[in-house]
């Protein structure tokens, strides 16, 4: 059989029959592209919303989160790299259907919906959609928290279904090129979803990466063009798996945060 091109993100993996593309979660079966990690969960857990982080949408409410494996960054700081990392192989599954999450989101009451989370939810976009349509007749919402690294058709796939996303911002072009991503793809995104949904962008502040005064004056002034009322989260970073750059000093973030409020009308601090 012929290797298959994956266009669900601008990796545009070229895989062979049995294998898996950079991100672990999509392959080639039986001559198709399919999401590997398809009703395959690693984590679940009912959050509080403001943890998502999600400060202007339904706050004091909570929601079921649930993650799989797979992303298609490398980020060397990444929380959670035991499950974004790895493959199936690596990791440990649930085999937990659209229906039987459905039944799982609607037998706590205490609940919104489902918040897909953890890893990156968008490249097994099919699972999203699935849950969602089972979903949101009784009324549930649905959330994502994505790095936004994926092609238009993905997004636009799935938006007709979400909610409310947080949406990471990580940097400039040299940064996301370190992490193997692509920058206009994310910023793209940030602006489709932005006129579907309620959107909240999330920076985590890294010293040498991306603390400098000039990105994220840009970078709230572009934001605040699209709507000045999204929400930035300005997030202290701590080393983590391949980064030991020393934690963010909390000064850096009171000073970012008061240039980003020149432009956007709620931006908050985290992990301080």
């Amino acid at each position: 059989m012929c290797d298959v091109r994956c266009t669900v993100c601008p990796h545009q993996c070229l895989i062979p029959e049995g294998k898996h593309g950079f991100c672990r979660a999509r392959g080639t079966r039986n001559g198709k592209n399919v999401s590997l990690n398809y009703g395959k969960l690693t984590s679940l857990a009912i959050d509080p919303i403001e943890k998502k982080p999600l400060a202007r949408y339904m706050p004091g409410s909570y929601i079921l989160s649930v993650g799989s494996f797979g992303c298609d960054l490398a980020c060397p700081f990444c929380q959670n790299h035991t499950i974004s990392m790895h493959g199936e192989e690596d990791s440990t599954v649930y085999d937990v259907s659209p229906q039987e999450l459905a039944n799982i989101a609607l037998s706590h009451p205490e609940s919104i919906g489902v918040a897909f989370t953890y890893n990156e939810p968008l490249i097994g976009w099919e699972y999203i959609r699935d849950t969602a349509k089972l979903l949101r007749p009784h009324g549930q919402k649905i959330v994502l928290v994505t790095n936004g690294c994926v092609s238009e058709w993905v997004m636009e796939e799935v938006l007709p279904y979400v909610d409310a996303m947080n949406i990471d911002l990580k940097g400039a072009v040299n940064f996301y090129r370190e992490l193997q991503g692509d920058y206009d793809t994310v910023r793209a995104n940030i602006a489709l979803a932005a006129k579907s949904c309620h959107v909240e962008v999330t920076s985590l502040i890294i010293p040498g990466k991306n603390d400098s005064d000039a990105w994220i004056e840009a970078e709230s002034r572009w934001l605040a063009s699209l709507d000045p009322s999204i929400v930035l989260h300005l997030t202290r970073y701590f080393p983590r798996y391949r980064y030991t750059i020393p934690a963010t000093d909390k000064d850096t973030l009171v000073r970012m945060k008061t240039i980003a409020e020149r432009y956007l009308d709620t931006v908050l601090l985290g992990n301080v």
